[in-house]
């Protein structure tokens, strides 16, 4: 039987729910700049193929899969294509993310089962999914948001636990499925047991310390790979997000995604901080903190 050669002459590029919004934006920021392969991936195919159209027709030349980062086998029919065809990932950003407006009538349980499932469980089954394919420096950021703030957690126990330098993966998601339970619990209570009422608010802290044990994990096992792992608010963006009241334009946005992704900065395992005031200046100015 005869097997092609895989396609490994050139480094891959892949950003999860970019079909609109930053994730779009970054997908042409990288068509741009990054040297190499950009998948533009989205759980609806029809409108995947015809954000990479738009792209095309500008002049960039993206490359579309499909991706539900809520669905298993899609993940992992996608990590196979990949492994397959490329045989490795140089960049993973993790975009695809979820959040019900200010007004929405849907239980508080729902909303946070939802957002939880896709914000956190998602951008990790993702993460479980393409981590062994990384390639020596590789570069994954976790697109977070202010959200993701430590402080936005009302209960210095709680905030006690995300910030335990032995927390764990495991550890860590059980406290996504105790929000999420609380919720189910205690729907009509606004703020139960000290958590922040905006499930969106708790799906990005648990991305922040998520980045954080990555970091130290690929330090412990895969020092030798120096991939590096970081979480990033892009800063207040005009997207359906957020209801169009951002003030930032999705390019402006994914600015500080496309440094972290691109250029040499030396951050590791950080929760980096960007907004309006300081967003094209990338990062002369900006502080990182968890």
């Amino acid at each position: 039987m005869i097997r092609m050669a895989l396609n490994t002459s050139r480094k891959v590029a892949i950003v999860t729910g970019s079909n609109k919004g930053i994730g779009y934006a970054i997908v042409k920021g990288l068509c741009d700049k990054f040297d190499g392969v950009v998948y533009l991936t989205a759980r609806n195919s029809e409108r995947g193929n015809e954000a990479v159209k738009k792209l095309k027709d500008a002049g960039f030349n993206p490359l579309f899969h499909q991706l539900d980062v809520d669905n298993q086998e899609s993940v992992n029919k996608f990590r196979d294509f990949i492994k397959n065809e490329h045989g490795g990932v140089d960049l993973l950003i993790n975009n695809a993310a979820i959040a019900y407006n200010q007004d929405s009538k849907e239980p508080f349980s729902k909303q946070a089962s939802d957002t939880i499932k896709t914000n956190y469980f998602g951008l990790l089954r993702v993460c479980e999914a393409f981590f062994p394919l990384l390639r020596k420096d590789a570069r994954v950021v976790n697109v977070s948001s202010s959200a993701g703030h430590l402080a936005r957690i009302p209960s210095i126990e709680l905030r006690a636990k995300f910030s335990d330098s032995n927390l764990t993966i495991e550890k860590l998601s059980t406290l996504m499925n105790e929000f999420v339970k609380c919720r189910e619990e205690h729907n009509d209570t606004v703020t139960p047991f000290g958590w922040n009422d905006s499930a969106y608010v708790v799906s990005k802290v648990g991305v922040s310390a998520l980045t954080r044990i990555q970091q130290k994990e690929f330090n412990l096992t895969r020092g030798d790979l120096n991939v590096s792992v970081n979480s990033v608010h892009p800063g207040f963006v005009d997207t359906d997000m957020t209801d169009h009241q951002g003030v930032l334009t999705i390019e402006q946005g994914a600015k500080p995604i496309l440094y972290l992704a691109l250029e040499q900065h030396g951050f590791k395992g950080e929760y980096v901080w960007c907004d309006s005031r300081v967003i094209n200046k990338f990062f002369q100015k900006c502080s990182y903190y968890w």
